[in-house]
């Protein structure tokens, strides 16, 4: 796409403008996020998710029919901008289970991700340019001529309606209720006496539960965890297909936009399967930061294969890409499904919305460096394919590897505590205001 605009002055010049495309979503995103987390725990999730889901339709509609790299740029700025749903899924995830079905829960929002792995990359690869790849049915100047990355966004556009639609069909996950206490005794929610010790403890719970957010240490180390394995992984998807279809003189595999979309759509059917039946059993038996530790190290000489590919050739270059795409999104999505569990644990119900809101602001700014960053790195690491030191991929592989420890290093105590294993344990007269508290729908919770 950036290619067609024509403002890169050179092919190892797209890289860049691509990855300022990148980075505007995620800017906006980094902008409106905490805010939309702000605006969920007190008008709920389901409005926030609605109006996400609303902003793509729109929003990626005009990206499909962007005839310059300024439009271009400019609808996925706002898209980040109006879309702040990503937080308020992952808090009614874990809100709609049962502590001992977070995982699971949680997994599923990977899953669905996943899902899009196949049938995102098969649009986009398929549909994009149809005039060419398709010219009886998009004859040469029609509106898919003029625009040759319309049809895959409408595509898109499409879906995201469908789930405009079914979100309307979804219960809310919190609501408000009065608060039950008087002076002279206090009832929990089952309508029995507390005594004076788990009364006590219920108060030094409410007063550790209405410290400001920011120095909840916890939740900074989690968000910490999950930011820098955003930078990495965001970074590593915008260098994949941009190395994959980089001529072979280049270091790249000199592949079309359907082989990338071929190797995505395999890559996410097996994300899809491992979410949906590995990873909730792994992560109650092993625990949200094992996961993640075992993860990163895997990561580090997995990378070491990506730029032997560029001397294989046939079947042994797809086996080879395609078996490590997979392994690759395995394992990132460990990390990133452990960091959600991880931060979820770290705060009471009332303040999920604020908290995701927050994370995602964070990593929306560290993925707003990556593309771009990123870009700028690939295009780099070609202009030095014949360098002594670390050329070409190598010198990519090895800065990428650099986070991936640093995520490894924040696993450990004292800065990540081992108390977020478990969910943060609600005080029993806690509200978030003297006359309200936010509670799990009981209509919908798995028993």
């Amino acid at each position: 796409m950036v290619r067609d605009f024509g403002i890169a002055k050179s092919e190892t010049s797209i890289g860049s403008y691509a990855g300022y495309i990148g980075s505007a979503l995620m800017f906006g995103r980094f902008l409106t996020s905490t805010l939309w987390g702000i605006f969920a725990d007190k008008y709920g999730r389901k409005v926030v998710m609605m109006i996400g889901t609303g902003t793509i339709v729109v929003f990626n509609t005009i990206f499909g029919f962007s005839s310059n790299f300024w439009l271009a740029l400019t609808s996925r700025f706002l898209l980040g901008l109006f879309n702040g749903m990503l937080g308020s899924v992952r808090a009614y995830a874990s809100e709609i289970c049962r502590p001992e079905h977070q995982a699971l829960g949680l997994s599923m929002v990977g899953t669905m991700w996943g899902v899009g792995l196949i049938i995102g990359p098969a649009i986009g690869g398929y549909f994009a340019q149809p005039s060419e790849k398709y010219p009886s049915l998009f004859p040469s100047g029609s509106i898919f001529d003029r625009f040759p990355y319309a049809l895959p966004c409408l595509c898109i556009s499409a879906v995201s309606f469908l789930g405009l639609l079914l979100s309307m069909w979804l219960p809310e996950s919190i609501h408000s209720s009065k608060c039950i206490s008087n002076r002279t005794r206090k009832i929990d929610i089952n309508g029995n006496n507390i005594s004076e010790d788990k009364t006590s403890r219920a108060l030094s719970e409410s007063e550790q539960n209405r410290r400001p957010i920011w120095k909840n240490w916890g939740m900074i180390a989690a968000v910490s965890v999950y930011c820098i394995w955003g930078l990495h992984d965001m970074g590593y998807s915008e260098i994949f297909s941009l190395w994959a279809v980089s001529p072979n003189n280049l270091g790249g595999l000199g592949f079309t936009t359907s082989d990338v979309g071929n190797v995505l759509a395999v890559s996410g059917a097996a994300l899809l399967v491992f979410q949906l039946f590995a990873f909730a059993p792994l992560a109650n038996r092993f625990g949200a930061i094992n996961i993640i530790r075992v993860g990163t190290v895997l990561t580090v000489p997995l990378f070491a294969v990506y730029p032997v590919m560029a001397r294989l050739h046939g079947v042994s270059l797809w086996a080879t890409l395609i078996s490590a795409a997979v392994i690759k999104n395995l394992l990132s999505i460990c990390i990133v499904t452990g960091s959600f569990i991880l931060i979820n644990n770290s705060v009471p119900i009332y303040q999920r919305g604020l908290a995701n809101g927050i994370s995602m602001s964070s990593m929306s700014l560290f993925k707003a460096i990556a593309p771009a960053t990123a870009g700028i790195l690939f295009s780099w690491s070609q202009e030095r394919i014949t360098a002594s030191f670390l050329p070409g991929m190598w010198m990519v592989v090895f800065i990428l590897d650099i986070f991936v420890v640093i995520t490894l290093i924040l696993t450990f105590e004292p800065i990540l505590p081992k108390s977020l294993l478990k969910p943060f344990r609600e005080a029993i007269d806690d509200p978030p205001k003297q006359t309200e508290k936010l509670e799990r729908s009981s209509s919908f919770t798995f028993n």
